[in-house]
């Protein structure tokens, strides 16, 4: 009851607490550093000291007006749902450990699938997020281009195996790189594919690519890309990909939802040609953190690559986990996605999608028609860029890129708005994500205003 107690207390106080923490690392050091005793303590005093210890420390990430990263918020059924996950404590590894998990999952696959218009004989794995269903997806590629080789990796491994070459937008983001060197590829494997100005892979970019080799290849694009939310033509590179013998893989942490939108739903056509896909449900879902999805065409090569079977494990009567992700003990975390779903329903869905859309158009434009403010990249989906000019004369880029970090920093001082700064083509810009499904147009008000403050006491600081 005191957790709860506690929790909706800071539920409540979102709109009034600033969005930037406020306690120093020193701080949080001097409250939460105390000598383990030897003796415990009650249960709601280690809760009460908790909150009172972290306070300042904890970032405002729910808040309706946070804009740095592709964080989402928490739809109240989903956060009830995690917490009768953390209550309840099944083991979803197998279905025999936590039958509710392992079927809640299954139903909640099939109404992704769905809404992504998915190929029905697609697998689906619960992960923690993007990071580790690119490594599922990608264990499953490798799987299966060795296999056709004739290596079976998991049994022999990478050493003496086939190359792989990746072929990937060059623009993609750091977490494939990643997964390729978790999984033994190598990131000298991954061969960058220049981009036309809309950042997107062309056709004749890709068909060069794919004839320069005749290695076993994996090709990576982008439903959405991190910072203006470009999307590569999948209808078009798929196909060519295929007939290559290539599998294609699509990062879509957040893109991917934008299949959930009848107005956005042409920015991912041709997607259902790919062979496995990423997504977060954590980002536009709004479900708690630590809810990634993996989807692989080839389900044979997916549960190749994952599956593990020993004798003290008793055959599942349905759905075992263990099959699709590379966890054993895990958290059941299909609960929370299940409880979003059917929250939300498929219009509700499009609707978050849609608004926010809207909201990070409105954030972007009006803040690039504030005078030394440049609107440097307009959202495609949910992402933009903005960046702010040294007033100074003589400025140089550097200059440029200075003060965009110090506004950045200011507007975020403010409270009011938190907003994270990015390197994009060599310029350091302001990064505008929106996601949440809390964020208002009023919220969208409050942050230019914000922007308009710290600018104005600029000018004023700058003539006296």
């Amino acid at each position: 009851m005191r957790a709860a107690e506690h929790a909706y207390a800071w539920l409540d106080g979102l709109p009034d607490r600033s969005i930037a923490t406020t306690a120093s690392v020193a701080e949080l050091r001097a409250r939460l550093g105390r000598p383990l005793a030897d003796r415990g303590l009650p249960a709601t005093q280690v809760i009460d000291d908790l909150v009172a210890d972290t306070a300042g420390g904890i970032l405002g990430s729910q808040s309706a007006g946070f804009f740095a990263w592709v964080i989402g918020g928490g739809t109240p059924a989903a956060m009830a749902a995690d917490w009768l996950t953390t209550v309840w404590d099944q083991n979803a590894g197998i279905h025999a450990c936590g039958p509710a998990a392992s079927i809640v999952e299954e139903v909640a696959a099939g109404w992704l699938k769905e809404i992504f218009q998915l190929p029905d004989e697609t697998s689906v794995g619960f992960v923690t997020g993007t990071q580790m269903a690119h490594m599922t997806c990608l264990a499953a590629a490798r799987h299966a281009l060795l296999r056709d080789r004739g290596w079976d990796v998991e049994r022999r491994g990478m050493a003496g195996a086939p190359a792989i070459r990746i072929l990937a937008n060059a623009d993609r983001h750091g977490s494939s790189d990643r997964a390729v060197r978790f999984l033994g590829i190598g990131s000298d494997a991954i061969v960058p594919l220049a981009l036309n100005d809309e950042g997107q892979v062309t056709p004749q970019t890709l068909r060069e690519a794919l004839s320069a080799s005749t290695d076993p290849t994996i090709v990576i694009l982008q439903a959405g890309e991190l910072n203006r939310a470009a999307f590569d033509p999948f209808k078009d590179l798929a196909p060519l990909a295929r007939e290559a013998g290539a599998w294609t893989h699509v990062d879509g942490a957040f893109g991917l939802w934008a299949k959930a939108s009848p107005r956005h739903r042409d920015l991912v056509r041709g997607l259902e040609l790919c062979d496995s896909w990423t997504t977060d449900a954590h980002k536009y879902l709004n479900v708690p953190y630590d809810s990634g999805l993996a989807f692989v065409r080839d389900a044979v090569a997916h549960r190749a690559a994952m599956t593990l079977s020993t004798s003290y494990l008793p055959a599942g009567a349905a759905r075992d986990q263990i099959d699709w992700n590379p966890e054993f003990s895990r958290r059941a975390r299909g609960f929370a996605v299940y409880a979003a779903l059917r929250e939300l329903g498929r219009d509700g869905l499009a609707e978050l999608v849609e608004r926010t859309c809207r909201h990070a158009q409105a954030i972007v434009t009006g803040l690039g028609a504030i005078p030394g403010v440049t609107l440097v990249a307009d959202p495609v989906l949910n992402q933009g860029l903005v960046r702010f000019e040294s007033q100074a004369k003589g400025a140089t880029d550097a200059d440029h890129d200075r003060r965009t970090d110090q506004v950045i920093e200011a507007i975020n001082a403010t409270g009011e708005a938190f907003f994270g700064g990015v390197t994009w083509r060599g310029r350091r810009c302001m990064r505008i994500s929106v996601v949440n499904l809390r964020t208002s147009e009023a919220d969208v008000a409050r942050a230019i205003a914000a922007a308009k403050s710290v600018l104005a006491e600029e000018m004023i600081d700058a003539v006296n």
